[in-house]
């Protein structure tokens, strides 16, 4: 099968070019700069925002997968509403079978963040010309580059003792790189995951507070948080911003976010890719390896 990962290059697309390969697979990898691509798979040059790129980028492909955002813009929902709609359009020319997005969790119950309104208008827009969708939706996956994760872990490496938003007694339900790559890969030769929306986490539920008490254990750390009702959204990431390298406006539509409860209410995908996912630490344990491996590469 010719799968086309878009967003090859990123946080969950370069793991998932290697496991898809593993599988039998033959990878397009969708990429804006194809000659700096070291990665699996033939780099094809792709942008989402360019919709007269799309056409030879999925050319022939059987499956795509769908894992690119605009959140450090200031208008990223109008843009990943344009993506989204020109995508599914190249793909429905292209005789595309199906289209694989991850995306995020949250009850369609709540008041929704604008980040998570986003995810949920990408859903529908990516099957608005026709192609089926498998829709992953997850809270925060941990492992090393990810945005949420790293806020987590800087905060934590930067900060002994913190004076923190509401948000950080809000539920969540983490889950690990590897295990989300390989709910991506188990569905994709699944008749029965087509045109359906599944729920991923790993087996526990934490409040952020929660998460930033066990990586300090595990780092061996010592850290003190002290939850205050008066920062706001904007002072909020102004403050990670100072504290993290995540920009300010990455850090505002994910603060955004913290306010919503992300959890797995439907755990169905467990009985079509069957597997026990990591617990909170060992992801945590993981996503530090590899971070510890990449600078060992980089100093050498």
């Amino acid at each position: 099968m010719l799968v086309l990962v878009t967003g090859a290059s990123g946080f969950v697309g370069r793991r998932l070019g290697p496991e898809l390969t593993a599988a039998g697979h033959d990878v397009r990898a969708m990429t804006r700069s194809p000659e700096k691509y070291h990665g699996v798979g033939s780099p094809v040059y792709g942008d989402v925002h360019q919709p007269s790129s799309l056409d030879a980028a999925l050319a022939g492909c059987d499956v795509a997968y769908y894992l690119v955002h605009s959140l450090d813009a200031a208008d990223f929902e109008r843009r990943d509403a344009e993506a989204a709609s020109a995508f599914a359009a190249a793909a429905s020319r292209a005789g595309v079978r199906r289209i694989i997005y991850l995306g995020g969790l949250g009850s369609d119950f709540d008041q929704l963040s604008q980040h998570l309104r986003s995810r949920r208008e990408v859903e529908g827009l990516l099957g608005s010309a026709g192609v089926p969708v498998t829709t992953l939706r997850a809270g925060i996956v941990v492992g090393h580059g990810g945005v949420s994760w790293e806020i987590t872990r800087q905060l934590v490496d930067h900060l002994p003792a913190m004076v923190t938003p509401r948000w950080v007694r809000t539920r969540t339900q983490p889950i690990a790189l590897a295990d989300t790559v390989r709910y991506l890969v188990g569905v994709l030769e699944l008749d029965e995951t087509e045109d359906r929306v599944f729920e991923v986490g790993g087996p526990e539920v934490l409040e952020y507070r929660e998460m930033l008490q066990r990586v300090a254990a595990i780092q061996k750390r010592r850290i003190l948080i002290a939850p205050v009702p008066v920062l706001s959204p904007r002072l909020s990431s102004r403050w990670l911003s100072l504290i993290t390298d995540v920009d300010t406006r990455t850090g505002r539509a994910l603060v955004d976010s913290m306010t919503n409860e992300v959890v797995v209410e439907d755990d169905s995908i467990r009985k079509l890719v069957p597997f026990e996912p990591m617990g909170f630490d060992e992801a945590v344990a993981a996503a530090l390896a590899d971070r510890s491996r990449e600078r060992s590469r980089v100093v050498r």
